[in-house]
């Protein structure tokens, strides 16, 4: 099984790319972030037509999640547990053939300090919550997305610049430590250690050119699925294509 994760940066203006990306890689499948669509709204024939069944948690103009696959998906549940008042659309989850498939987009938390960090700390703890739960019922599972947390020097080209960040910031950075250390597998981690793998490239100063990137998408797997994992990939040659999202895809192998 291969299971992918793109935040594609609006679904609207981004199809056509995401299109040519889901026949090109063909996942099983594929957690979306950052749809930027109401689910009425969203653009579900070009994707249906390709085979894929659809769930989506949108919200009009910001974030919103979806999750595609080809095999059936049942018991799909929308937002994170933990705040009722939390009306952002940023969590998702459906088992597929006994995997459970959470999908997510982290809060940013830029400006710090201030309200934003703070309930992306808040969001993180709930994150955190929702995985012991899982582990506890000993079905495999994944939490798969857009995390906006840099978890390490290696994975920015130029750590100095992100040491205020919200994406680098300590508290972030063991926010992301604690969910690991519950056991949970970082699956490009586990599978290379080679440096200048990134995810993100800003559209401005020539980023991508310059490959000065960031990885902030990421596949935690706990245990009962780290165990089938075969091999997790960038596309990062997506992100040369015409009207690219400033992410690439990021996918993992699985014997499932």
């Amino acid at each position: 099984m291969i299971v992918a994760s793109f935040n594609i940066n609006g679904i609207k203006a981004r199809l056509p790319a995401l299109v040519d990306w889901l026949k090109e890689a063909s996942p099983d499948v594929a957690v979306l972030q950052e749809i930027k669509s109401v689910d009425e709204g969203f653009p579900r024939e070009p994707i249906e037509d390709l085979g894929y069944n659809l769930e989506t948690h949108g919200q009009k103009g910001f974030n919103g999640v979806a999750i595609l696959s080809k095999s059936p998906m049942e018991d799909v549940t929308r937002g994170l547990p933990g705040d009722d008042t939390d009306e952002q659309a940023r969590y998702i989850e459906a088992t597929v053939n006994g995997l459970r498939i959470c999908g997510l987009y982290l809060p940013n938390g830029n400006p710090v300090p201030g309200p934003k960090y703070d309930y992306k700390l808040a969001w993180m703890q709930r994150l955190q919550n929702r995985a012991t739960q899982l582990l506890a019922t000993e079905q495999p599972f994944l939490m798969a997305g857009d995390y906006n947390i840099i978890p390490q020097a290696e994975d920015a080209a130029r750590p100095e610049v992100w040491t205020d960040d919200a994406l680098y910031r300590l508290e972030s950075r063991n926010a992301y430590r604690r969910l690991t250390n519950l056991g949970l597998t970082d699956a490009l981690r586990a599978t290379t250690r080679a440096d200048k793998t990134y995810t993100f490239w800003d559209y401005q100063a020539g980023a991508r050119q310059k490959n000065n990137g960031i990885r902030i998408d990421h596949f935690l797997l706990c245990p009962q699925t780290a165990d089938r994992l075969q091999s997790c990939e960038i596309d990062a040659h997506v992100r040369d294509r015409e009207k690219p999202s400033d992410h690439v895809p990021i996918k993992v192998t699985l014997d499932f």
